[in-house]
């Protein structure tokens, strides 16, 4: 039984191989990607098969590099009606390059995915949601490069990312994009992620549940959700050296994901960031 059948949310999956992730980066290097068997294919297929089964659509931002090693399971996010973003080429965090580096991330990303899919790239997810007041000059590049919409900030406490200050909801941004932030519940000046990820893995359900219902309640716009698709595969090769934190975030609960995601998909209405979003996109 769907808990608010009328209101229409958008299911968001950052398309990258488990090697790829920012928590491991201090141990795997771009250069020992080659050496590394990808996973993301088969796992980006699981998930297409498990969202077509259950009647929904959703956006894929994907890296460049998915599109070069797995341009097959490019093609078919778009074939079978589901959004293709962009998720910048090789994981790099926008924080960590310059502007022309930026430029060219985004870019070659964008032409890759949209020549292995055939199809037109409105939007742009950073990696890490790497957008925060030391660079907002990539919203710049964006336009520049013909994206519509962004969902590259998380308005919390991080050690990773966020700007706690910055809008909570759907905005058009001064340099003439939209900006869709992963959702927060706000109590008592303090910003709460509820958008996925490590977030809905680790707590139980019903709690992920409640959250989402009251930033419903709280709110008259669209929840978003996000994840990876290494999220499902709990099979997926253990990272040796990598920081316990990081090790923590990464593994933990990955065995009940699919079950968890299941519930999800099952409880609320959901669709591709533009059909959510596509009044405050078209409007710009």
């Amino acid at each position: 039984m769907q808990s608010h059948p009328k209101r229409l949310n958008a299911m968001t999956v950052d398309v990258e191989d488990y090697f790829h992730v920012s928590a491991f980066e201090s141990v795997i290097s771009p250069s020992d990607w080659s050496s590394i068997t990808p996973r993301v294919g088969d796992n980006t297929h699981r998930l297409i098969d498990l969202f077509n089964q259950h009647g929904i659509k959703g956006t894929f931002f994907t890296l460049g590099w998915v599109a070069e090693h797995c341009p097959d399971v490019v093609k078919r996010i778009v074939d079978e009606g589901h959004e293709l973003g962009s998720h910048g080429s090789n994981h790099r965090r926008a924080t960590t390059m310059t502007p022309e580096q930026v430029f060219e991330d985004i870019r070659i990303s964008k032409d890759k995915l949209e020549q292995a899919s055939g199809a037109a790239l409105l939007g742009y997810r950073a990696p890490s949601f790497s957008i925060n007041k030391s660079n907002e000059w990539v919203f710049d590049i964006l336009v520049e490069l013909g994206f519509k919409y962004s969902s590259s900030t998380y308005p919390i406490e991080h050690d990773l990312y966020g700007v706690p200050d910055w809008p909570r909801f759907k905005h058009l941004r001064k340099e003439g994009i939209v900006e869709i932030p992963v959702p927060t519940l706000a109590n008592n000046g303090k910003n709460t992620g509820i958008g996925g990820g490590g977030y809905f893995r680790l707590y139980p359900y019903w709690l992920s549940n409640r959250r989402i219902k009251k930033y419903m309640q709280d709110t008259n716009e669209p929840y978003n959700f996000y994840f990876h698709p290494w999220e499902i595969d709990a099979d997926q090769p253990r990272v040796q050296g990598a920081p316990f934190k990081s090790k923590l975030r990464h593994y933990v609960n990955l065995h009940v994901m699919e079950k968890k995601l299941v519930q999800l998909i099952n409880d609320y209405e959901w669709s591709t960031m533009y059909e959510t979003y596509k009044d405050v996109i078209d409007a710009k």
